[in-house]
């Protein structure tokens, strides 16, 4: 059986509770999860299959233990690895960097190899620019625990059905 590496950073716990939500829907069987500050890169390379999470702060800036990692990931090959990403933001308050900490995750993991999924429809936010969009939609789930928590649910079970499938 496959398994399914979940990695996210949090500062004040919501990128975590959506990891839990996220880990609780795929089934405890088939996801292992991790704060990426308590793991080496070569975690990461154990999986077939990566969920990665993070929450964006400041300027569209990395959350801090994403940013520590970060130089890791140009050690590492993600080719023939099926990625998903998920990320938090407040879209009212910080609308011109809206989610960008898991936009510039996604570049590095598409710049060593990463075959991605889990796009989701920008329709439903109020947000000026976002670098995780591409062609007209983020390139992960996109979440706020600040002004939509009462939809992180619903949105998390609907994604979680279309990438499931896939990284298993």
């Amino acid at each position: 059986m496959k398994k399914i590496g979940l990695f996210w950073g949090s500062e004040t716990g919501n990128t975590e509770q959506a990891a839990g939500l996220i880990a609780e829907a795929i089934g405890y069987d088939y996801v292992d999860s991790y704060n990426i500050r308590d793991v080496t890169a070569d975690t990461l390379t154990g999986y077939d299959a990566l969920i990665i999470g993070t929450s964006t702060w400041g300027a569209g800036e990395l959350q801090d233990d994403w940013y520590n990692f970060y130089g890791n990931l140009e050690l590492l090959d993600f080719g023939g690895k099926t990625v998903a990403f998920f990320g938090l933001g407040d879209q009212l308050s910080y609308g011109d960097y809206y989610l960008d900490a898991m936009g510039i995750l996604y570049e590095k993991f598409i710049e060593r190899g990463a075959k991605v999924t889990g796009s989701w429809p920008v329709e439903g936010y109020e947000y000026s620019y976002s670098k995780a969009v591409l062609q007209g939609s983020f390139i992960g789930l996109a979440l706020d625990a600040d002004n939509q928590d009462h939809l992180t649910q619903s949105r998390i079970q609907r994604w979680v059905a279309g990438i499931k499938p896939v990284l298993l």
